[in-house]
């Protein structure tokens, strides 16, 4: 028997429908992850004139605080998915979303430029952990249909 489609179903394995409120709400929030990761990558450029003059950055040295963060989330990556299989990837996802934010209040309070750069170098690394835990996350939350069709709308 099919039950209402407004109430929480899971199966044995304990896996989501995205027609149900946990999993509107599950995919919801691993959007966000997904969209802080991008949008902090490009979102910066918009603040540069100003964090050029307020904190006194030479041309070339401020081209770290955008590359910065891209650096480091590339590079450990793949790392963060290796740490989800090892470690978890609720945990890991719980992690990065710690480390992320709080390398993102230390970036917004930063008064120096080597500050700065280290919480962007932080913050990719907090995003790299992120990522991948939440992608992890999303296939293994979802069954049957929902499980195709919810990284379609991570994406």
């Amino acid at each position: 028997m099919e039950s209402d489609p407004g109430q929480v179903r899971l199966d044995t394995g304990s896996r989501l429908v995205l027609r149900s409120r946990l999993g509107a709400i599950t995919l919801l929030l691993l959007c966000a992850v997904q969209f802080l990761d991008i949008a902090d990558s490009a979102i910066v450029n918009v603040a540069l004139p100003s964090i050029q003059r307020s904190l006194g950055f030479s041309q070339q040295n401020l081209q770290w605080v955008a590359s910065g963060y891209i650096l480091t989330y590339g590079g450990f990556l793949l790392l963060g998915g290796r740490l989800a299989d090892l470690l978890g990837r609720r945990r890991m996802l719980l992690t990065g979303v710690a480390v992320f934010a709080v390398s993102s209040l230390t970036a917004g309070l930063a008064h120096s430029a080597g500050l700065l750069v280290a919480a962007r170098l932080v913050q990719g690394l907090g995003a790299a952990l992120m990522a991948p835990a939440a992608l992890s996350e999303l296939t293994a939350s979802f069954r049957n249909w929902s499980r195709a069709s919810a990284p379609a709308w991570w994406w």
